[in-house]
């Protein structure tokens, strides 16, 4: 049997859950593909050798290796935030095309609604621009719920970097052994049990192509706790636990 002296030890009840954004709240079919084109581009004109950088890495492993090969090379740290800055300007601009497409994913208001009636503490972590996140809140009628928000815009590490969601909890103000992440993609499961926070996995939606790979035993061999089919699977999950009990 494997050896778990190592894994967290989680106290119940959860006082808080940290939602990612795009494809768990909110469905936007951003072009993915365009936007990790886009970045490889910009890399590759600032410095990175043409070829190096693959469209098939998450956008955040792309950015990791333009910016390790920039170093190997001895660009000059102007090169390397001319990047920066450029990058995240062009994601942004291709984030807010598909905010007029953006709607809230089914079962989200009545999930959110529930934890709220039952005192959760409720936060987003995403690696959206804060633009574009606080934007597709809105326009899903779902910003209320979410007075705390940590995006790719926001100071310090982004997603999936644990520090990112430690930092988030900690304006939470909730333990990181009281808290739940819930996501769609292994980037959030990787930022979980890195932070070592527990973490329910939600399959992607039937509308969603970008990450139509994700299948419950890719969660559960992760890390994950728990996986649900949907939203209203997940408020099923959350209500039968000693949280909710609680509560």
């Amino acid at each position: 049997m494997p050896d778990r002296s190592n894994e967290p030890r989680f106290l119940d009840p959860v006082l808080g859950v940290v939602f990612d954004l795009d494809g768990t709240l909110v469905l936007s079919n951003h072009d993915f593909g365009r936007i990790r084109a886009e970045v490889i581009r910009l890399a590759e004109r600032h410095g990175v050798t043409p070829g190096h950088l693959s469209v098939r890495d998450p956008v955040h492993r792309i950015v990791e290796n333009a910016r390790e090969e920039m170093r190997v090379h001895g660009l000059p740290d102007g090169a390397l935030w001319r990047f920066e800055a450029e990058y995240q300007k062009a994601i942004d601009a291709i984030e807010l095309e598909a905010l007029p497409r953006t709607v809230a994913r089914p079962g989200a208001g009545p999930l959110l609604q529930s934890l709220q009636t039952r005192g959760f503490r409720l936060g987003v972590l995403t690696r959206s621009s804060e633009s574009f996140a606080r934007a597709a809140l809105q326009r899903t009628r779902l910003g209320a719920y979410f007075p705390y928000l940590r995006s790719r815009s926001s100071p310090g590490p982004a997603k999936p970097s644990p520090e990112a969601l430690l930092l988030l909890l900690q304006e939470m103000g909730v333990p990181r052994d009281r808290a739940l992440f819930v996501g769609d993609h292994l980037i959030d499961t990787e930022c979980a049990i890195a932070a070592r926070v527990r973490f329910y996995g939600l399959l992607p939606d039937p509308s969603e192509t970008a990450n139509a790979g994700m299948t419950a035993d890719r969660f559960i061999s992760g890390g994950a706790t728990a996986v649900a089919r949907d939203l209203s699977e997940l408020a099923r999950q959350l209500g039968e636990t000693p949280a909710a009990r609680a509560a």
